[in-house]
């Protein structure tokens, strides 16, 4: 019989946040970190999943029985011997056991069968087996058993928290928000719950919900650059630029080396028309990672837009040796190369290849992929591409964009080439950035 002792599962909590790019600059899209592990890399030596007991076992030391390890006990890793496992218990208690007596999460579905079996009313065990379907890739079971669990009356904050977590990871958001409120009102105050339900209300719109949920986090724990990075996310999204400053430097202050906090920073300054800035952040990237393709194209960006052009197309170009399938960027070095005011840097023929490059990759359905080709055919005198090309982006354009679009139109059938200094509505500008976020990194 198998004791019902509460063991907490194992699994990390984690959250994704997706940031569309501004144009002509991108922000790359990645994991939310928990308290534990933010701004850490894990050591490819530690063991991150437990590993479960198929048989009841007994830790002794001489003749003393120090623990008992019961069939599906989840049981943290230590070391990796020739034979056996270094393990630690549920209580703290460290203690060899022989390989084969030992399962990895995704094996040990049918244990856990064989011990619901047994206890077929305690609620516990189900979502144990949950974890295992889960690692598994079973999904809809890995569901079935949380629900199965809190329907038998396993209600503690751990079991709302943990199908919470296997809510996002299937983009249900709303009852994963649900789920992670529950826990919270069980007595789960933990600086993850907030972090996690935090992400939940931004994948859902729901900025002011998600910036207190930082903040509760904050409050918990003000040291973790991760969360305080996040909440300036949350902050950029809501338009609140300066605050979103304040959070990024911050995080950059705990975590001087922190690249997401970096980058976040970058892009706000680029928001903000302070490209020198812009140019700051992003350099310390590259000085920390000289294989970023994103620092270099959003660096090339703000160097173009504050008359740096050599330095901009160096950068492009890096961008894309470094990532061969990055669209923005061959989009922006098409740009630069089709309507650069330094003449000297002006190569029409290139422009077009670079500008068809971004159009591929992105199966021809970036406006502004189309609008940099059209662009470039202009710059190289023909015509009858650029004003093909632009005829389609004024029928697919939206309100907003249309104006522009026809006016670009107009130069075209005039046989004049792009206009760099035609003004752009903020309005367009915006609406054209919704179709350069970098989906190619």
């Amino acid at each position: 019989m198998v004791s019902s002792r509460l063991f907490r599962l194992f699994f990390p909590a984690f959250a994704f946040v997706s940031i569309v790019s501004g144009r002509g600059i991108s922000q790359e899209t990645q994991p939310v970190s928990t308290a534990a592990d933010t701004a850490n890399k894990t050591d490819p030596k530690v063991f991150t999943e437990p590993m479960v007991a198929r048989v009841e076992l007994r830790l002794t030391i001489g003749d003393k029985e120090v623990d008992v390890i019961e069939k599906g006990d989840l049981l943290t890793v230590l070391a990796e011997r020739e034979k056996s496992f270094l393990i630690r218990t549920f209580r703290g208690v460290k203690g060899g056991i022989e390989k084969a007596n030992l399962v990895t999460l995704a094996e040990s579905v049918e244990t856990y069968d064989e011990v619901i079996k047994e206890n077929p009313k305690v609620g516990r065990f189900y979502t144990l087996r949950a974890g295992a379907h889960w690692a598994r890739g079973n999904t809809e079971k890995a569901l079935a058993d949380f629900d199965e669990a809190i329907k038998l009356g396993y209600d503690s904050a751990n079991a709302y928290s943990s199908r919470a977590l296997f809510l996002t990871a299937t983009h249900s958001y709303e009852k994963a928000i649900d789920d992670f409120s529950k826990a919270i009102e069980k007595g789960d105050k933990s600086e993850s719950i907030y972090v996690n339900r935090a992400a939940a209300h931004l994948q859902m719109n729901m900025v002011d919900e998600a910036i207190a949920d930082y903040s509760a986090a904050i409050e918990l724990n003000n040291k973790n650059a991760g969360v305080i990075q996040q909440r300036a996310t949350a902050l950029k999204v809501k338009g609140e630029l300066d605050k979103a400053i304040i959070d990024f430097t911050q995080a950059m202050e705990l975590s001087p080396n922190f690249i997401p906090a970096i980058m976040g920073r970058g892009y706000v300054y680029f928001q903000k028309g302070d490209h020198a800035k812009a140019v700051e952040d992003f350099s310390k990237v590259i000085e920390l990672n000289g294989r970023a393709a994103v620092a270099f194209n959003n660096r090339g960006y703000n160097y173009q837009q504050i008359g740096k052009y050599k330095e901009a197309l160096d950068d492009f170009k890096k961008a894309v040796e470094l990532t061969p399938d990055y669209a923005l960027a061959h989009q922006n070095l098409g740009w630069l190369l089709a309507t650069c005011k330094d003449d000297s840097l002006r190569d029409p023929k290139t422009a077009v290849t670079s500008a068809t490059k971004a159009c591929e990759l992105n199966e021809y359905n970036d406006l502004s992929d189309l609008a940099a080709l059209a662009a470039s055919h202009a710059a190289a005198k023909e015509f009858s591409l650029a004003i093909g090309l632009q005829e389609k982006i004024v029928e697919r354009a939206a309100a907003l964009q249309k104006p522009l679009a026809e006016k670009l139109l107009e130069l075209y059938r005039n046989e004049k080439p792009f206009d760099p200094d035609l003004k752009v509505d903020p309005a367009t500008e915006k609406s054209n950035s919704e179709t350069s976020a970098d989906t190619k990194k």
